[in-house]
């Protein structure tokens, strides 16, 4: 993913980014933000690593959290809804998931869920099996999906 592309493009189309970050801990943020000059296009991000942060700062429902857990697209999807919610951005991008070491049999190391949502664009969830290749791995992996959620809905106001 080039980063220096998809801050070009959402500076095009006038669209400011918010991130909603768990297992990848703001890793999506700074690699947006490690360009000069992405203040006009990142809006803000949010580390929501506890289940406490994700409720308090994203809205996402107790609810949800109790039935589902966190690893779960249920709610990334409340996780991004909530980032654009809680911004002035037009596009968001969710992250939540096991980095590893550890897991279970039922939400293994290396599952991340992510949620991509915007203005005018139905909320996307999708839920990715890294496998366990080492915690970097995985967060470095989740990155660069996320980074690759935004350039696609991108794709979307460049429709409009």
């Amino acid at each position: 993913m080039n980063v220096i592309e998809l801050l070009d493009r959402a500076r095009a189309l006038k669209v400011k980014i918010v991130t909603a970050e768990s297992c990848t801990g703001g890793m999506v943020a700074a690699a947006l933000t490690d360009i000069p000059g992405s203040s006009d296009v990142v809006e803000r991000g949010f580390v929501t690593y506890s289940n406490k942060a994700k409720q308090e700062m994203l809205g996402v429902r107790a609810a949800t959290l109790d039935a589902v857990g966190a690893v779960s697209e249920e709610v990334a999807k409340e996780m991004a809804e909530g980032a654009l919610r809680n911004s002035h951005a037009q596009l968001a991008v969710s992250v939540t998931g096991i980095a590893g070491p550890g897991g279970s049999g039922f939400k293994p190391e290396g599952r991340v869920c992510f949620g991509l949502a915007g203005t005018g664009l139905q909320t996307r969830v999708e839920t990715i099996e890294f496998g366990a290749p080492g915690r970097d791995r995985v967060r470095r992996a989740a990155r660069d999906h996320a980074l690759n959620l935004l350039m696609l809905g991108l794709s979307h106001f460049a429709e409009k």
